[in-house]
């Protein structure tokens, strides 16, 4: 159920959200300063790409401080931007009566995206 899931996942805007993280990590990566966030934003493209089955957790070794700052960052770079993405997916996805998981995963995805670092990728 989770193949035929991801399958339609891909239909109802993956691929678009893994190709503007895919996009952001190749921007981020030209700048060193950026590589952190071009490395994290790959990660989520996979999950964006592949969501079912799989989630993003807190870990606890990484509750530092320089966790917060990557992410106070982050949302002033570009995190804000994919949140809205998800936001609007979701919200247009909820119109319909097949599309209802399919926005709670862009929900999901939106918390993700606003606040990536200090989260690892887990399969359920």
């Amino acid at each position: 159920m989770k193949f035929i899931g991801n399958i339609i996942w891909l239909l109802f805007g993956g691929i678009v959200i893994a190709i503007e993280y895919a996009i952001g990590s190749i921007l981020l990566m030209v700048t060193i300063i950026g590589i952190p966030f071009g490395l994290q934003t790959l990660k989520l493209a996979s999950l964006a790409l592949w969501p079912f089955g799989r989630e993003a957790v807190f870990t606890e070794r990484s509750t530092g401080c320089l966790s917060t700052f990557m992410n106070i960052l982050w949302l002033f770079l570009g995190g804000f931007w994919i949140a809205v993405s998800h936001a609007v997916f979701g919200i247009l996805l909820f119109i319909t009566l097949i599309g209802i998981p399919f926005g709670i995963q862009h929900f999901k995805l939106a918390s993700t995206a606003l606040l990536p670092f200090g989260r690892t990728i887990v399969n359920k």
